[in-house]
Formats: C-alpha cells, structure tokens, sequence
C-alpha cells in the first residue's frame, strides 16, 4: 500500500536530513485516504531560516500547504474530508518556528477538495480559505505550464525527519532532483499505480537519503522559473516510506491542475 503524507500514516512527508527538534503534537487528520499512505517529514535536509519560505503553512489537520492568494491555501486533498463550510482548522503562517510569538493564526472558513481525487485521472490538491486574508504575506505562484516540470525542486516541511519520527517545531529544508515517470512506475511496490500527467516523481532514485515524510502532505514542491522567482510544480502526495532507496516521493503535478485550481479558488 502506498502511503499518504501526513501526520498519524506511516507514509508521512519526511524533510530531507532534518535533524532531531523539539517534536510538536499535531492531530491526525480525521480519514485516511485509501489511494495511498501519508509520509513523515524532511528527510536529509537542513533548517530554513526566516522570512525564507515566507509562504509555507501548517495547518492543524497535521498538513502543510503554500499561501496562494492572501486567503486561500493551497494542500492535498487526503488532507481534507471534504468540501464545505469548515472552521475547524487552524493555519499557521509566518514563521519558521510554530512556537514564535510572531506567527499568525487563522481559522479556515472554507474548504475545497479536488473532485477527480482518487479516480484515475488523479487529482491530489485541496484548498482551504482562511477567514480574513494575510496582506503581509508573499503568496507562491503555481506553474501553468509543464515547462518547469523536471530538474531539480525544492520541498520544505515541518513533517518527520524519519519513519519513525515525530513532527518538528522548525521549518526544514531539502532538494530532490525529478524522476521520469517510466523509472518511478518500474520502482515497484505502489510506484505501478502512478498516474503519469497528474503525479510527478522526485527524489535520490538510486541511494534514497533524501524525501519529505508524514507531516510534510500537502505542502509545495517547488522551483524558481525563468525570472528565477519561486513556482509550485507539485504537492506532497504520497510514497512508500521515507527517503528509502528506489521509492521516491510522488507529488501532484500542479501544471495538470492549474486551470482546475485557479477556477476553484476564484469561486470559493
């Protein structure tokens, strides 16, 4: 069974070598997706520093996700139950520390899943309106063309370090290079069941190390674009393990999904 990225799944987003941190308890979110299991938290990266990812956010359902306009967040649908009117979850924004006194907190007021997730064409990506919008935020742009779908991306989480880990109070950082989708589906194990145009694969292929793990699900993968300014290309999904070798993490492909994303938003 391949394995979801959050909190509370033994597939959680791990952040690549993130080392040892204060471990802060995060609720597991309230169904597991059957699709595949979530992963832990940055594995084999290192601490981002302030005002570096400005646009990351926890939310209280044990995901992440990236501020993409100044009220709506952009994460993974198995990290919402469903669509609708929704109060109940709390994002945090703002901060690389989730125990600064400087964080924002806002409760959602809204959310929106992906209708397609979980059916054949794929479709991993939710979004979750915050109740006021953030003004002091820089919002991450999403990529709208596969142009920007291969190379080398940048994760960043506040998921597990390891398998077995807990979640980290400080944003951690990693890059995982692309995997082309005929090496990801041949991995074995769940990697058969890829959805290629609607999952990207990235990751250490040979020697692993590398990976987000449970708690990092819905947050970005990203890169810069040509002006070399920050574009989402996926979101954590899924993977079987944490930064184990021959499993790469599989990410929503963004560009798929842009006009989908860009259309709910407008609407919610």
């Amino acid at each position: 069974m391949h394995a979801m990225k959050w909190f509370g799944l033994l597939k959680n987003l791990a952040v690549v070598g993130i080392c040892a941190a204060a471990a802060i308890a995060v609720a597991a979110p309230a169904s597991a997706a059957t699709q595949a299991t979530a992963r832990p938290g940055i594995v084999g990266g290192s601490r981002a520093v302030q005002g570096e990812f400005p646009w990351m956010v926890r939310l209280s359902v044990g995901c992440d996700g990236a501020l993409y306009t100044p009220q709506i967040v952009l994460t993974a649908a198995h990290c919402i139950v469903k669509a609708g009117p929704n109060t109940a979850i709390t994002a945090t924004l703002g901060v690389v520390d989730l125990k600064s006194g400087e964080a924002i907190t806002l409760r959602s007021s809204s959310t929106y899943r992906s209708p397609t997730y979980g059916s054949v064409t794929g479709g991993d990506w939710a979004l979750v309106k915050l109740a006021t919008p953030v003004t002091s935020i820089p919002t991450l742009p999403i990529t709208t063309s596969p142009a920007l779908d291969s190379g080398t991306f940048d994760i960043a989480g506040w998921g597990s370090t390891s398998e077995t880990g807990g979640q980290q109070r400080y944003l951690r950082k990693a890059q995982v290079p692309f995997v082309d989708d005929d090496a990801c589906a041949t991995a074995g194990g769940s990697y058969g069941k890829l959805i290629p145009g609607a999952e990207i694969c990235a990751g250490e292929l040979a020697e692993g190390g590398v990976d987000t793990c449970k708690g990092d699900s819905g947050g970005p993968m990203f890169r810069p674009d040509g002006d070399g300014k920050w574009v989402q290309v996926g979101i954590v999904s899924w993977g079987d393990g944490c930064a184990r070798k021959n499993a790469p993490g599989v990410y929503t492909q963004v560009s798929t999904f842009a006009d989908k994303i860009a259309a709910a938003a407008a609407a919610l």
